[in-house]
């Protein structure tokens, strides 16, 4: 890997600023799911055991008024975090001024503090959002070395990201080296066959995905809602299943360009309303009139399966179908399952719903890596450049 990671740095005694993603979710104060700090935890047990001070910066939710902070302190991270490390975590309710100051100044060796909601910087002006370069400054000035940690927010060139980063040497946490490693290898390196499969219910979130991929995947099989789009630029009926109008042509230029690299589904899972009390049926190619795809049938899962049969590369990034409700899971379930059960391949998800999807499916182990950052990884798997991946120094 191209850039400094956390190994490369003399930690002992350094005040070492970490950007994290503990962006998890909040009810009535209480986390959800604490995935996110759980992944953190490789980058700072090795800071604390190099004996440096982590000083831990993070998002939490959109703020743009004063209204906005409310429910959106990371105080109950830094609690939970505490009780993950099994040592006690500082947590400082500021983002600048004397309290953070002192309180960093009297950290010991192998300390961990919490930074407030670094959004909070944002109510007057987009301070942290817009990567102001005083804040930036200001941050980097709080610590000796910089860790990003955080791919979620990669694709962003925030102040506590690309501002620190300009101000001080910097590396890659373990997190951030294994979303560059894996994603980007799988795109930039892969071991072929290289398959991809794209759901989601829309073309135009995944163009550019798609364009990139054209050049670099042997197969590119293509699922959920957007399915539709591809049928009717095709000519064949989608009755009233989702479509983009205005993407019709794109999606007729996608498939010429791709040729038989690009695979649709052969039947779908079909309802008259999008919902999981009604009845469904099965249609091979077209849907009916007053119907709408759903889901991809059981012919598509085993073509995909038989597509995705010695792969030794995938790429996943997005589900077959309705998947939060159960009749319209199957698609999904039966490309997760052909793709765990694939032996001595590289298998990736791309973050987003796909992530949530194999998680809740209990399939998460089986793959050789899931992302953290849904729109982090889909701008990487278009070939762009991350500003928070960039921000970091060369090896």
């Amino acid at each position: 890997m191209a850039k400094k990671t956390v190994r490369d740095l003399d930690l002992q005694g350094q005040k070492v600023l970490v950007r994290v993603d503990f962006n998890v979710p909040l009810k009535d104060g209480v986390i959800t799911n604490d995935n996110r700090i759980v992944a953190a935890l490789p980058t700072i047990n090795y800071i604390i055991e190099q004996g440096g001070k982590a000083i831990l910066f993070s998002h939490l939710g959109r703020v743009k008024t004063e209204e906005d902070k409310d429910g959106k302190s990371l105080a109950p991270v830094a609690e939970r975090l505490s009780e993950l490390l099994k040592k006690p975590v500082t947590f400082v309710p500021e983002t600048r001024g004397k309290e953070l100051e002192n309180a960093i100044a009297n950290m010991k060796d192998g300390d961990v503090l919490v930074v407030e909601n670094t959004r909070f910087e944002d109510i007057d002006g987009k301070k942290e959002s817009g990567n102001d370069s005083e804040l930036g400054k200001y941050w980097a000035s709080l610590g000796d070395v910089f860790v990003n940690d955080a791919f979620g927010t990669a694709h962003r060139a925030h102040a506590s990201n690309v501002g620190i980063a300009s101000n001080l040497p910097s590396a890659a946490g373990f997190l951030m080296e294994k979303e560059i490693k894996f994603i980007g290898g799988a795109v930039d390196e892969p071991k072929r066959p290289f398959v991809a499969i794209l759901g989601g219910a829309k073309v135009s979130d995944k163009i550019g995905v798609i364009e990139n991929l054209i050049k670099k995947a042997d197969k590119i099989l293509i699922g959920g809602g957007m399915t539709y789009t591809f049928y009717a630029a095709k000519g064949i009926g989608i009755g009233k299943s989702l479509v983009e109008s205005d993407k019709i042509d794109l999606a007729k230029s996608l498939i010429e360009k791709a040729g038989d690299k690009l695979i649709l589904p052969v039947d779908s899972v079909c309802a008259a309303e999008f919902s999981n009390d009604v009845p469904t049926e099965v249609h091979e190619g077209a849907v009916p009139e007053g119907f709408m795809g759903l889901d991809i049938g059981p012919a598509t899962i085993d073509l995909f399966t038989k597509e995705l049969d010695g792969a030794k590369t995938v790429v996943w990034n997005g589900p077959m179908g309705v998947f939060e409700m159960s009749n319209f899971a199957n698609g999904t379930i039966g490309v997760c399952e052909a793709i765990a059960n694939l032996e001595n391949a590289t298998t990736v998800i791309g973050g987003g719903d796909s992530a949530a999807a194999a998680i809740q499916l209990g399939f998460a182990d089986k793959f050789t890596h899931i992302s953290t950052g849904g729109g982090a990884s889909l701008e990487y798997l278009e070939g762009k450049v991350l500003p928070g991946v960039a921000s970091i120094s060369d090896k």
